[in-house]
């Protein structure tokens, strides 16, 4: 003990260091599980969207939908999510997988659709950045 905190103050800018990088590795798995939803790799969410004909709701930008999405996709900006759930009701009890570019705008989208009571809500891990990079087709 009488070297430990010796240490400590000699080498305070480096323990501070070391404390923040364990809070940034350990932060993005804590915002996954604060959205409330569980999240999705590319192969499991062709397979929800396959097998369980998952509804996918992307909420990027109009742009962005515009340059390219996954098919079928229900288009609603993570702007305009609240204001319009009403036409998500029908899904309410169905399987939906919510992506994104990357993965974080989708992630707040589950929150919003979890606390307003849709159970199976799926955030695509990676966003459409992840789908491409799969391989995935893409539809403009």
């Amino acid at each position: 003990m009488d070297k430990i905190i010796p240490f400590l103050q000699h080498n305070i800018w480096l323990v501070l260091l070391t404390a923040f990088s364990g809070i940034m590795l350990i932060l993005p798995a804590l915002r996954g599980k604060m959205s409330g939803a569980n999240s999705a790799g590319t192969t499991e969410a062709v397979q929800l969207i396959n097998h369980q004909n998952a509804l996918v709701l992307d909420v990027r930008e109009p742009n962005e939908f515009a340059a390219g999405h996954i098919a079928n996709a229900k288009h609603i900006p993570l702007a305009q999510l609240s204001s319009t759930l009403k036409t998500l009701e029908k899904y309410k009890d169905k399987t939906i997988v919510v992506n994104c570019r990357s993965g974080a705008r989708s992630a707040m989208a589950c929150g919003v659709l979890r606390k307003n009571g849709f159970a199976q809500v799926y955030n695509l891990k990676g966003g459409i950045q992840a789908w491409e990079q799969a391989g995935l087709p893409t539809v403009k």
